[in-house]
C-alpha cells in the first residue's frame, strides 16, 4: 500500500482517503450533486406537457413517444450492455466523464428542437419529411418515431436519446462509484442518501421548469431546457473533481483501475444465472416502471383532476418571488429532516424534525395558495429525503432489504389506486383534491425511497466484485425497457381513453390549452398499479428465494467482524453531518 504525507485529506500513514469519513462523504457528494442536476433534466419537461401540446401541438400520445426515446438506445442498441463493459474495462473515473459529455451533447439537442429558432429552419423540414418511417421498427411496432409526429418531437426525441445514454450511464457510474469507496461500509445509507439529493432534482424542475418556461408573461418551452443544460455543465464540473479524488485514492491503494480487469462474455452468464440476480431486476423493472414514467404526467394528472384558479396578474401569489421563496423553503425541509437522522442529541434532532415538518406544512399552503399542479408534486421526495438516511442504516446495520422491497410495493399500489378512484371524487372541492394529492404524493416519494437504500446495495451480494458494473448494466438495461416503454403506454392510453377530447378538438369544439388538461387518467393508473401488484408477487418470492439459498438479502451489509469499527465512522458521520 501507498503512503502519504499530504495533509488534511489524505490522513495518517496507512489511511486510505475512504478511511476518513468525511472524504468518501465528500465523493459521495459530487457524484450525488451531478445526479441531481441530471434528475432536474430527466423531467425538465414533464410539468409543461400542457404548455407543449398549445404551442408545440405535442398531443400525448407525441408527448409520451419522445419521453420514452430516453431509453431507446439503450434498449434496442443495447447501449447499456456496453456502457457496463466500457466501465468495468475503462473504470469509474473515464466513465463518468464520458457520461457527462453525453449527457450534455444530447440536453443541447434537445434544447435546439424547443427554441423558436428551429421552426421553419431547414432542419424542421427535414424532420417533417423525414423518419416516418423506420424499417424494422415499424414492423416490430418500437419505432421511436411516427408518421405525423411534430419534427419538434421528432428531433427532441433525438436529443432525449442521446441524453438517455448518458444518464444512464452515469447511473451504472455512480453506483459502482459508491460501492467502490463504501463497501463494508454504510453502502446501503450512502446509496439511499445519493439517491435522496438526486431526488430533489424532480422538485427543483417542477418548480422552476413552469417558472422559466412563462418567464415574462410570453410563453417559451426552451428557457425551461436551457435551465437543464446550464445543470448539467455543472454536472460535468463535479465529474471531473470526482476524477482527481478518485485517482489520488488509487495512487494510495497502489492498485489499477478496473479497467485491467479484462471482461469476458463468460461473465455474463454468471449474472444471467443468478436467479435471484433476476429477480432483483425484475422487481426494479417493474418499481421504476410505475415511478418515472409516472412522474412525466404527474403534473398533467393532477391539473386534470384538480381545478386550479388562474390568479390575477398583480396577485402576489402569481410572482416569481414565490417560487423562490418556495424553493428556500423545500431545501431547508429537505435539509432539517436529513441532518435531523445524524443529529446525536436528542434535543437537536427533535428540533430539527420540527422545524421540517413546520416547513413543510408552509411549503404545502403556498402551493396551495399559488394554484400551481407542479409546486404540489415538487413534494414528491421530500419525505424520502428524511426516511431514505433511516432505511439505509436500518439495512446496513439490520438487513430486511427484501421485506422493504415487499412494502414499498404495498405503498405503490395504494397511491396509484387513490390517484385513479380517490383522487376524481374531490374534483370540484379543490381544498379536498389537493390535500389528498399532498397526502399520496409524500407516501409515493417515500415508498421511493425503499428501493435505493434495499435494492441496490443487494446487487454486490449477488455477483462477484469485479463484473459488478457489468451487473448493474444489466439490470439498468432491463429496468430501461420498461422505461422505454411505458411512457408510451400511458400516451396511447390516454388517447385511446379519451377520444372525446381528440374529437372536440378537430371539431374545433375544444382549444388545445382546455384538452391538456381535460384528459382522464383512470386507466393509465391502474395500469401502474398492476405493476405494483406484480412487483409485490415478486418481492414476496424473492424472500422465499433468499431464505432457501441463503443470498444474504436480508442480512446487514455491515459485517458483524466490523462493527465496532462502524460504530466509529457512524460517530463521524454524524459529527459531520449533524
Amino acid at each position: 500500500m501507498t503512503t502519504t504525507t499530504t495533509a488534511g485529506i489524505t490522513g495518517k500513514k496507512g489511511e486510505l482517503l475512504r478511511d476518513k469519513a468525511w472524504v468518501r462523504w465528500s465523493a459521495l457528494g459530487l457524484l450525488a450533486f451531478a445526479m441531481f442536476c441530471s434528475y432536474v433534466f430527466m423531467d425538465v419537461l414533464s410539468p409543461i406537457k400542457d404548455l407543449l401540446q398549445s404551442t408545440r401541438g405535442w398531443d400525448s400520445t407525441a408527448f409520451g413517444t419522445m419521453q420514452g426515446s430516453e431509453t431507446f438506445l439503450n434498449v434496442f442498441i443495447f447501449f447499456l450492455i456496453f456502457a457496463g463493459i466500457i466501465l468495468d474495462k475503462m473504470g469509474v473515473r473515464f466513465t463518468a466523464i464520458l457520461s457527462g459529455g453525453v449527457m450534455l451533447i444530447g440536453a443541447v439537442i434537445n434544447w435546439y428542437a424547443l427554441t423558436d429558432g428551429f421552426i421553419g429552419s431547414a432542419a424542421d423540414v427535414w424532420f417533417t419529411n423525414h423518419l416516418n418511417y423506420i424499417p424494422i421498427f415499424d414492423e416490430l411496432g418500437v419505432s421511436p418515431f411516427y408518421e405525423g409526429m411534430p419534427a419538434s418531437a421528432k428531433l427532441s426525441a433525438v436529443g432525449f436519446m442521446i441524453f438517455g445514454c448518458g444518464v444512464e450511464m452515469a447511473g451504472i457510474t455512480v453506483s459502482r462509484g459508491i460501492v467502490k469507496w463504501f463497501k463494508g461500509r454504510e453502502m446501503a445509507l450512502a446509496m439511499g442518501s445519493e439517491m435522496a439529493l438526486a431526488r430533489l432534482g424532480v422538485a427543483t424542475c417542477m418548480i422552476f421548469s413552469p417558472m422559466f418556461a412563462e418567464m415574462g408573461g410570453t410563453v417559451n418551452v426552451s428557457r425551461s431546457v436551457a435551465f437543464g443544460v446550464v445543470l448539467l455543465m455543472i454536472a460535468l464540473i463535479m465529474f471531473i473533481v470526482y476524477f482527481f479524488m478518485d485517482k489520488k485514492l488509487d495512487e494510495q491503494t497502489g492498485e489499477a483501475e478496473e479497467k485491467d480487469d479484462p471482461f469476458k462474455i463468460s461473465d455474463l452468464g454468471k449474472i444471467l444465472s443468478s436467479l435471484g440476480f433476476w429477480l432483483v431486476a425484475l422487481l426494479c423493472v417493474l418499481y421504476y416502471s410505475a415511478i418515472f414514467p409516472f412522474q412525466k404526467y404527474a403534473v398533467n394528472m393532477l391539473q386534470c383532476n384538480i381545478e386550479f384558479n388562474p390568479l390575477p396578474a398583480d396577485s402576489f401569489w402569481a410572482t416569481d418571488s414565490v417560487t423562490y421563496i418556495q424553493y428556500v423553503i423545500m431545501l431547508i425541509v429537505a435539509a432539517t429532516a436529513f441532518a435531523g437522522n445524524f443529529a446525536k442529541q436528542k434535543v437537536m434532532k427533535v428540533a430539527l424534525f420540527a422545524i421540517s415538518i413546520i416547513s413543510l406544512v408552509v411549503y404545502c399552503w403556498m402551493g396551495y395558495q399559488k394554484q400551481s399542479a407542479g409546486a404540489i408534486f415538487a413534494v414528491f421526495p421530500l419525505l424520502a429525503v428524511g426516511i431514505t438516511p433511516i432505511l439505509g442504516k436500518y439495512v446496513d446495520y439490520k438487513g430486511k432489504a427484501a421485506s422493504m422491497l415487499v412494502l414499498g410495493s404495498l405503498l405503490l399500489i395504494a397511491c396509484h389506486l387513490t390517484f385513479a378512484f380517490v383522487l376524481p371524487m374531490f374534483k370540484g372541492n379543490a381544498l379536498g383534491g389537493v390535500i389528498v394529492a399532498y397526502i399520496t404524493i409524500l407516501v409515493l416519494g417515500a415508498s421511493f425511497s425503499l428501493v435505493p437504500a434495499s435494492l441496490w446495495p443487494s446487487v454486490p451480494k449477488l455477483v462477484d466484485a469485479k463484473i459488478i458494473g457489468s451487473a448493474y448494466a444489466l439490470i439498468f438495461w432491463i429496468q430501461n425497457i420498461g422505461l422505454w416503454l411505458f411512457p408510451m403506454l400511458i400516451g396511447k392510453v390516454l388517447t385511446s381513453t379519451n377520444t372525446d377530447i381528440e374529437a372536440e378538438v378537430a371539431a374545433g369544439r375544444m382549444t388545445e390549452e382546455v384538452a391538456s388538461v381535460s384528459y382522464n387518467y383512470t386507466w393509465a393508473l391502474v395500469m401502474l398499479a398492476a405493476l405494483g401488484v406484480a412487483a409485490l408477487f415478486i418481492g414476496l418470492y424473492l424472500k422465499i428465494v433468499d431464505k432457501k439459498k441463503h443470498l444474504g438479502l436480508e442480512l446487514p451489509n455491515v459485517t458483524e467482524s466490523a462493527s465496532e469499527k462502524q460504530e466509529t465512522e457512524m460517530a463521524e458521520v454524524e459529527s459531520a453531518e449533524g
